[in-house]
């Protein structure tokens, strides 16, 4: 087996797949790529087996072939030349792998590709199409509010719910919840499942600038193909709570806010709130906001007032701050609404400007006000 290629194509590939191989492997063949060659095309793969990362690219090359090639010594070398043409040749007889570049030699051992974990094979599976900028949208807009609570492994994953022409994209760790939901799908199915954190960020990672998506999953497994990348992510077994139970219907006081001052206002008035609970009370009447914070044990305070838009009684409510701010660092609108009922009761927080086919909401448990 012998090719040639670039080395930085051969990395920017590597890097990808690489995003599959763990720190601490529990078998030493999974801190391996496995090569393959076959019709003048380069398949790297990569494992941790829950999920593997599956790439090829072009090479030159004449003879087909496969080996197991140790995954660090293969990136810090690549990361240390210039880009350049190399050339990697394999013995077959004793799979010693070879490295040529323009400034010379480099050998390292291979592995037999037969003690190479099997990728999950593409079994009764459905399939669904988006584009990549609306599956990045709802992986950024979901995944800070998984959990990371292993007792409560549903929610250490993000639900995903394909409702004939709408997918839903469902977090939550108990204390916050966000349901993205779009609206524009080909699709005659009806099905749900968990996707863990880890892969949707190896997902999120491999999107780059390719256009599409196929996801296809089956009772097992979630298969998303990008371009020439492939990631295969074992599913959560777990039943995801009735999140829609949780989601205040009646929510009569409303407020808007911009974006942007409400955020910034949070960011400064939580260095001054209890650091265990990050407490701020939003103290909400006709046309002003006031945000303020305490820390008893060490004397802090601090107070803001901010102009918004009200309808509702006099609220006075206590939220995490750290919350409400990775909230609305990832809606996109000038403008917010919060909507809430009573200050016991979750407040929902939604973009006042959104697409048509997309649909965003934020949920936030409040924190007790502490007399």
């Amino acid at each position: 087996m012998k090719f040639s290629v670039s080395s930085s194509e051969l990395l920017k590939n590597l890097q990808i797949a690489g995003g599959a191989i763990g720190s601490n492997p529990v078998l030493p063949i999974l801190e391996d790529f496995l090569f393959v060659i076959h019709d003048k095309s380069l398949t790297i793969t990569a494992t941790n087996l829950e999920t593997t990362i599956i790439t090829s690219m072009a090479v030159n090359t004449e003879t087909p072939g496969s080996v197991a090639v140790p995954a660090k010594i293969l990136l810090d070398t690549l990361k240390a030349l210039p880009d350049q043409p190399i050339t990697f040749s394999l013995n077959d007889d004793n799979r010693a792998i070879e490295l040529t570049s323009a400034f010379g030699k480099y050998k390292l051992a291979g592995e037999g590709p037969e003690d190479f974990p099997e990728t999950p094979e593409e079994v009764d599976i459905n399939s669904v199409h988006l584009t990549t900028e609306i599956l990045s949208k709802a992986i950024s807009k979901t995944l800070f509010a998984t959990s990371s609570d292993e007792l409560r492994l549903a929610m250490t994953g993000v639900f995903v719910q394909i409702d004939f022409k709408k997918i839903i994209f469902v977090a939550t760790d108990a204390h916050k919840l966000i349901k993205y939901t779009f609206g524009n799908l080909k699709s005659d199915l009806a099905a749900s499942f968990i996707v863990p954190k880890k892969a949707l960020t190896l997902v999120k990672n491999a999107i780059g600038g390719k256009s599409d998506v196929t996801l296809s999953y089956n009772k097992t497994n979630a298969f998303f193909k990008i371009g020439d990348t492939k990631i295969v992510c074992r599913l959560i077994d777990a039943k995801y709570p009735d999140y829609n139970a949780v989601i205040p219907v009646e929510n009569p006081n409303e407020m808007l806010i911009g974006r942007n001052d409400f955020q910034h206002s949070l960011t400064r008035i939580a260095i001054y709130a209890n650091k265990t609970t990050n407490q701020v009370v939003l103290n909400i009447n006709d046309g002003a906001l006031t945000i303020s914070a305490q820390d008893l044990d060490f004397s802090n305070e601090a107070t803001e007032q901010l102009p918004c838009k009200y309808t509702g009684d006099t609220m006075n409510i206590g939220f995490n701050a750290k919350f409400l701010i990775e909230m609305l660092n990832v809606i996109e609108s000038d403008e917010v609404k919060l909507e809430m009922s009573t200050p016991s009761r979750a407040g929902i927080l939604l973009p006042m400007e959104e697409d048509d086919n997309e649909h965003l909401l934020m949920l936030v448990m409040p924190v007790m006000m502490s007399h």
